[in-house]
């Protein structure tokens, strides 16, 4: 039905609305990387969650470690920019629309999730505006093709949210080869670029020392920022229940290097675990 759909929100303005020049972008952005796509299947990746003039170069790294596999299930958790909320929002049925075609949900793991953790609902209403879940449908339906959905948005970020998803995701999770994990965030934002280097390479050295409670200490106490800290520690914490612990950091950036306003930047990361 029709009322299941989720209409894509931000086409058109954070990124292109027209398939042609979408593809084309994704495309550009991918090619560009310049890296082969990773010798073992990732379970896990991390993106960037900006309009994509400013972030798709750095989610290119992250697309292209996973161009060449296929997944029954791509996983996506986001952090909600709009709303707090104690539990983690699922939309349970139906599908995500997007300028490359509809991406249908899979509502067996989306009620396999929530059966196995009370804080897992299904409430749409924060999907309904919500970009950084979004921004990564069209890459991954340029790079993979048909897969099914789960879309997850967290209103609480904190590190015992982060386990209960955890553990919900490894249970419900069969066959970890068959389903991609994706964690949408972006990192300090509206720092000196000086300063975002800082509080970001802190940030890229707890994730590539699969330091998970170090993160969380670090994004507690302000030394470091990601708006989607949630999404990364869940994610790390489940690729870590199924045995998953190479991680790589691919590619780091701030807005600075597309605008050359180096007064007032976001950071963003790309890294993959396999």
């Amino acid at each position: 039905m029709e009322d299941n759909v989720r209409k894509a929100a931000i086409a058109g303005s954070w990124y292109p609305g027209t398939p042609e020049v979408l593809t084309r972008d994704i495309t550009k952005y991918i090619n560009d990387t310049g890296i082969n796509p990773s010798g073992k299947k990732p379970a896990v990746i991390i993106c960037p969650h900006a309009g994509y003039i400013y972030s798709g170069p750095v989610a290119g790294y992250a697309y292209k470690a996973i161009s060449g596999y296929t997944y029954k299930t791509v996983v996506v958790i986001s952090p909600s920019h709009k709303a707090f909320f104690p539990f983690v929002s699922v939309w349970t049925k139906g599908g995500f629309e997007t300028p490359l075609g509809r991406i249908d949900i899979d509502a067996e793991l989306c009620s396999s999730l929530m059966n196995a953790s009370k804080c897992i609902r299904d409430e749409r209403s924060p999907h309904i505006t919500e970009h950084a879940l979004e921004i990564q449908l069209p890459f991954l339906k340029h790079v993979l093709g048909d897969f099914s959905l789960c879309p997850l948005i967290m209103g609480e970020q904190s590190l015992p949210m982060c386990r209960e998803l955890s553990k919900a995701l490894a249970n419900a999770i069969i066959n970890p080869e068959e389903t991609l994990v994706v964690a949408s965030s972006d990192l300090s934002h509206f720092h000196h670029a000086e300063r975002a280097h800082v509080m970001d390479r802190n940030v890229a050295k707890l994730i590539s020392e699969y330091d998970i409670e170090g993160l969380s200490e670090a994004l507690d106490s302000g030394r470091s920022e990601a708006c989607g800290g949630g999404p990364v520690m869940a994610a790390m914490l489940y690729a870590k229940e199924k045995g998953r612990t190479d991680v790589k950091v691919l590619k780091y950036a701030t807005s600075a290097d597309i605008t050359g306003d180096r007064s007032s930047v976001v950071g963003y990361l790309s890294a993959v675990i396999s």
